[in-house]
C-alpha cells in the first residue's frame, strides 16, 4: 500500500512538472507573439514615422514594441518584413506607393495615386501576404532641386529646362537614386538628358555639397525640411516621370490576423499629415538638431493621440 501511495505521488508530481513545462512554453510563445518589431529606412522622415508607429502601438494596445529603426534602404526593410520578427526581421515599416510599384514590383509608374495604391495593395497581399494600411496623407515624391539664385539666373523652372544645360552640371544623389528604375536611369530615358557627372552620397551630405557648389543639382524628397533652409528651388516634373509616393504603414498579414487592432491604431493618422507638416517635422531634426523620438512624440500629443 505504501509503495502504491509513493508511486501515485510520483506520477502526480510528474504530471504537475509536465503541466508547468507546457504552461511555461505557452507563456513564452505568447510573449514572443505579443512583441511587434517596427523598422524604418535610414533617413530622417522614416525614423520619425517609425517612432510614431511604435508610440501609437505602445499607447493604444497591450503589445510590446521593439524599435529597429535606421536599418538601411528599401531592399533591407523589404527583405526584413518578408522574414518577420520570428526570423530576425521586422513586422512593420512605412513605405511609399511609388517605391512599391516601381522599385519592388518592377511595374510601370502611374501618375494616379489611387491606381498606384490599389496596385501595390493587391500585389503585395497576393505575393507576400503583406498589407498596406491607409496612407497617412503626405506624398514624399522624388524631385530635383537647384539653388534659387542659380534657377533665376539660368531661367530654370522645369526638368525640361534643366535638361538644356544638364551636360554642364553635376548631380549629387543617393545611391538608391542612381540605381532605381524610378530614379536616374528612368529619368534619363524619359527626358533624354544626361548630367556631366553623377556623385552618389549620403542624403545628409547633398545639402552641404550643393551649398559649396560641389554639385549643382540634387535629388530630393518633396518633404525634405532642408529645402527651405538651404534656399533651394524644387523643379517641376513637367513630363510627370515620378510616380506618387504616398506613405503608408506596411504590415505582415499574419501579424494583422493575430492583432487586428494594429490596423485601427495606425489608421488613426490616415490622410491627416500634409507635405508641409512632414517638411516641418523633418526640419526640426535636420535643421534644428532635435531628437527624432521627441519630435514624433510631441506631434502625436499635438493631435491628441498620446
Amino acid at each position: 500500500m505504501g509503495r502504491i501511495m509513493i508511486l501515485c505521488s510520483l506520477l502526480l508530481l510528474t504530471a504537475i512538472v509536465a503541466g508547468c513545462g507546457t504552461s511555461g512554453g505557452g507563456a513564452s510563445q505568447s510573449a514572443a507573439g505579443d512583441t511587434i518589431v517596427v523598422g524604418s529606412k535610414n533617413f530622417t522622415e522614416q525614423i520619425i514615422v517609425g517612432h510614431m508607429m511604435a508610440d501609437l502601438i505602445e499607447t493604444h494596445t497591450d503589445l510590446k514594441v521593439v524599435r529597429q529603426l535606421n536599418l538601411g534602404g528599401t531592399n533591407v526593410c523589404f527583405e526584413g518584413i518578408k522574414k518577420g520578427s520570428s526570423n530576425n526581421g521586422i513586422d512593420i515599416y512605412m513605405d511609399y506607393t511609388g517605391t512599391g510599384l516601381v522599385d519592388i514590383l518592377q511595374m510601370e509608374p502611374t501618375t494616379d495615386p489611387d491606381e498606384a495604391y490599389g496596385t501595390v495593395k493587391k500585389e503585395y497581399k497576393d505575393k507576400w501576404n503583406l498589407v498596406w494600411l491607409e496612407p497617412w496623407g503626405f506624398n514624399n515624391t522624388y524631385t530635383l532641386a537647384v539653388k534659387e539664385d542659380f534657377a533665376n539666373k539660368s531661367n530654370i523652372e522645369t526638368f525640361s529646362d534643366l535638361g538644356k544645360i544638364a551636360d554642364q552640371l553635376v548631380l549629387g544623389c543617393s545611391m538608391e537614386f542612381v540605381e532605381r528604375p524610378d530614379g536616374y536611369p528612368g529619368l534619363k530615358e524619359k527626358y533624354g538628358f544626361e548630367f556631366k557627372n553623377v556623385k552618389s552620397m549620403d542624403t545628409g551630405v547633398r545639402y552641404p555639397a550643393i551649398d559649396n557648389d560641389e554639385v549643382q543639382v540634387i535629388d530630393a524628397f518633396a518633404t525634405d525640411g532642408l529645402l527651405v533652409s538651404h534656399n533651394l528651388k524644387i523643379l517641376e516634373d513637367d513630363k510627370h516621370f515620378f510616380p506618387p509616393y504616398y506613405a503608408a504603414p506596411l504590415v505582415r498579414g499574419d501579424v494583422l490576423e493575430k492583432h487586428p487592432e494594429i490596423a485601427d491604431v495606425l489608421n488613426k493618422l490616415a490622410n491627416s499629415i500634409t507635405d508641409e507638416d512632414m517638411q516641418k517635422l523633418n526640419y526640426q531634426i535636420d535643421g534644428e538638431g532635435k531628437n527624432a523620438a521627441d519630435v514624433a512624440k510631441e506631434f502625436l500629443k499635438s493631435r491628441g493621440l498620446l
